[in-house]
């Protein structure tokens, strides 16, 4: 029997505090499609990164399961969950994390070079990642001489060097404009197209919201519908 490509099941995040337990994420379940992209709304505080965190591996569930073409990643150790990761899932966040010593285009093939291919391998598939995300002419700048939209064109490229199956991206046009925030998330889509790589995405832009195939609504850690009618 085929496995869905992506099922979180009842998830649960508690954490311990000065003043007790709390529950950021309850039982949350989840299904993702492969190549579909589902955007996550809800107020700040509702468990939307902490649930972005749990399906990426990031971040280990209190209880509950984050199954991928059926297999668990939460039940396993670090030297494999961390290979799962760097293969299978890329990750978009609203800040850049570019690091600053390094031009654009050895930014993208750093993680390729961690994952195993050769550095001659590595730069040639990055050169043809920021040439895809339009930036062949700026792969010798640096982070620091790149602007906004540029520097989030890079994140996706960096995120999409060891051709992942998802991509996990929060808030990724947050500290944009309106118009290069528009022009990064048609970036998105295009590779969705192109690649077939499945999308989650944080966001608070109900322009963006109504562009998702599938939006789910999250509340107090729980998700409370695929909202469709808040589209409307």
């Amino acid at each position: 029997m085929e496995h869905p490509f992506l099922e979180v099941l009842d998830v649960t995040r508690t954490f311990v505090v000065d003043e007790g337990l709390i529950t950021v994420l309850d039982s949350v379940c989840l299904t993702v499609n492969r190549g579909e992209v589902v955007g996550l709304v809800g107020a700040s505080g509702a468990g939307k990164t902490t649930l972005l965190h749990s399906m990426g591996g990031l971040d280990r569930p209190t209880s509950g399961k984050v199954l991928y073409d059926g297999v668990d990643i939460i039940g396993m150790d670090e030297t494999r969950l961390a290979r799962f990761r760097s293969w299978r899932i890329g990750y978009v966040f609203q800040a850049h994390m570019l690091l600053p010593e390094f031009n654009a285009i050895e930014n993208v093939a750093l993680p390729a070079m961690i994952a195993g291919k050769s550095k001659k391998e590595a730069l040639e598939l990055a050169g043809s990642l920021l040439a895809k995300v339009g930036l062949s002419h700026r792969v010798t700048h640096r982070p620091g001489k790149l602007s906004g939209g540029e520097q989030q064109r890079v994140a996706i490229a960096r995120a999409l060097v060891n051709e992942p199956d998802l991509m996990l991206a929060d808030e990724p046009t947050g500290n944009l404009d309106t118009k290069t925030g528009d022009e990064v998330f048609d970036l998105l889509m295009d590779l969705n197209r192109e690649t077939g790589t499945a999308f989650v995405v944080v966001t608070h832009n109900p322009a963006l919201m109504k562009r998702m195939e599938k939006v789910v609504r999250i509340k107090d850690g729980k998700i409370v519908d695929f909202s469709d009618d808040m589209l409307e």
